[in-house]
């Protein structure tokens, strides 16, 4: 059973918003149980569209490497260890930041994924729902 309930991903969606407000950026922010689930999307009004995809591909990456996602960037790039990583689980797989996985008690639960701005504006967005993770 999956420690993250509907409640609790709420509860991080409502911060990522408000972080997400604060930068100015319109955001879809997604929340997956550590199966790799959908708990919840949060489609923030005039969010691109696209982003519903990418957000939950982050999030969905984050679960199934247990890891942030901005971890992949540079072993992804041409002629380096990890190139092409992006093409495989059907595409799934996103080699930049804004996925971070959700650590209780020091194992993968879930994570959150965030998309709708530029990469450095999609992580301090996840990165709010992971501090509300941690003090829930």
């Amino acid at each position: 059973m999956s420690q993250l309930t509907l409640d609790n991903a709420k509860k991080l969606i409502e911060s990522s918003e408000t972080e997400a407000r604060n930068l100015g950026v319109a955001m879809v922010i997604s929340i997956l149980d550590e199966g790799g689930n959908l708990i919840a999307v949060h489609r923030m009004d005039d969010a691109w569209l696209a982003s519903v995809d990418i957000a939950q591909n982050k999030a969905w990456t984050s679960v199934a490497l247990k890891m942030p996602t901005s971890n992949l960037a540079d072993a992804t790039v041409p002629k380096a260890e990890l190139y092409g990583l992006n093409t495989t689980n059907n595409g799934r797989i996103v080699v930049f930041g804004g996925g971070i996985p959700l650590v209780k008690e020091g194992k993968v639960v879930g994570a959150v994924g965030v998309s709708g701005s530029k990469v450095e504006h999609d992580v301090q967005v996840a990165e709010a729902a992971v501090k509300a993770f941690e003090s829930l």
